[in-house]
């Protein structure tokens, strides 16, 4: 279990023969001398973590598939938790019998339930096997599966000694620091107090949310422009503009329309107030780790200029597009917080079937239009310290694991990653 997760609940060896290598980099390599165990298995005791499909026996041997007209046989891992390490290779012995030309065995990989990467293809092989994983793999959730392409039950495929090893480990409970000062539990406010403005701005009618010692021990603080929804005005979400900003956001915000046009002229004139020495955020801003977001008409508002090129992502909350033609303009990741009992969701499953970008998308259970935000405040603030913070550890702990922190709070569904 996560460190917050509780507290969320209260809140609402090398072959000749491939045929075929990973796309995504995985390359044979020896296994690292030094390196740290992280999962094995041997088929001792069943399939242990493995789950199987088709015709698979488990014996001394290890895990034998057999052929079949019907359905080709797998074993397919739990997921492995890689967190805390890089440099990640999987070994496995494996020993193909009598497949005939056109059949053939995979060895693949899938991380944080995405599709699978073949390791190896092929139609002969015996002995051991190592792969060095790409970096993608490091630090996230890894799936291993072994399948059989073959017609017959006198032709199989054995699998043993299945082993993960890391040549970096490093402790899971220790993640690896971001730009911000890290925090035990995102749930609770961050480590700065609060200064609030409401007459900043280009037109001296937002609210600049923001921390009272800005640029303590050298930290340059990332960029949040809010857009509220419609008939609101920065004042109905004080104290979630005040908790991103406890968090190390400078957090900028002015009633919205649905033209974001405002949000670039209010980046603009944030980029002055880091230029300017009588700014109290002289020199304090990370111009380039920068969100914008916003609520119902806000969100439509972040999707128009979504394909601003100094963004690093976009939050939209209860507000799909109207036409669905909104994610068209994301160049970035983007998260989607919709509530179960709120009219506009119906508007952000069309966005999330048409984003092709990476997404997040997190139906809340009893939760309305009014409400989206608040209760979806949390998972803002992870969702920055991950993508503007460079806390990647938030990754697979908070979003993209079949685990993840925020998952039990509602229907939770993510693509492209």
């Amino acid at each position: 279990m996560s460190r917050i997760r509780g507290r969320l609940r209260a809140l609402g060896a090398l072959t000749l023969s491939i045929l075929t290598a990973g796309a995504a980099g995985a390359s044979p390599a020896n296994p690292a001398s030094a390196a740290t165990p992280v999962h094995s298995e041997d088929f001792s005791d069943g399939l242990g973590t493995f789950t199987a499909s088709g015709s698979v026996r488990v014996g001394t041997y290890g895990a034998r598939l057999s052929g079949s007209l019907f359905t080709d046989p797998a074993i397919t891992s739990a997921p492995i938790d890689l967190a805390g390490y890089s440099g990640v290779t999987v070994s496995y012995t494996r020993a193909a019998y009598g497949l005939d030309p056109g059949e053939s065995f995979t060895a693949a990989y899938s991380v944080d339930g995405g599709s699978f990467t073949a390791l190896e293809s092929a139609r002969t092989a015996t002995g051991a096997a190592a792969f060095r994983l790409p970096a993608s793999a490091d630090g996230r959730y890894l799936r291993l599966r072994f399948s059989l392409d073959a017609d017959s039950p006198l032709e199989t495929l054995t699998v043993d000694d299945v082993l993960v090893e890391a040549a970096g480990g490093g402790d899971p409970t220790d993640p690896p620091p971001g730009s911000l000062p890290p925090v035990d539990d995102v749930t609770e406010p961050g480590p700065y107090a609060v200064t609030v403005d409401s007459g900043a701005g280009p037109g001296d009618d937002g609210w600049l949310v923001y921390p009272a010692d800005a640029g303590r021990d050298g930290v340059d603080h990332p960029i949040l422009v809010w857009g509220p929804g419609a008939g609101s005005a920065p004042a109905d979400y004080e104290d979630m503009l005040r908790l991103w900003a406890s968090h190390g956001f400078v957090v900028y915000s002015e009633v919205s329309s649905s033209s974001g046009a405002y949000m670039v002229d209010a980046l603009d004139w944030l980029e002055e107030r880091n230029t300017d020495p009588g700014s109290p955020l002289y020199q304090d801003l990370d111009t380039s780790e920068v969100a914008f977001g916003g609520h119902s008409r806000g969100s439509i508002g972040t999707f128009d200029v979504a394909d601003e090129p100094r963004l690093e992502t976009t939050i939209h909350v209860a507000g799909g597009s109207f036409d669905g033609d909104g994610p068209d303009n994301l160049r970035n990741p983007a998260l989607y917080i919709g509530g179960d009992e709120d009219f506009a969701t119906a508007n952000m499953e069309r966005d999330y079937t048409n984003t092709d970008v990476p997404v997040w998308f997190n139906v809340l259970d009893g939760t309305d239009h009014v409400y989206a935000t608040r209760n979806g405040r949390h998972i803002i603030s992870a969702w920055l310290r991950w993508r503007l913070a460079d806390e990647e550890f938030r990754r697979t702990e908070d979003f993209l694991s079949p685990d993840c922190t925020f998952c039990d709070l509602g229907e939770v569904r993510h693509k492209n990653w």
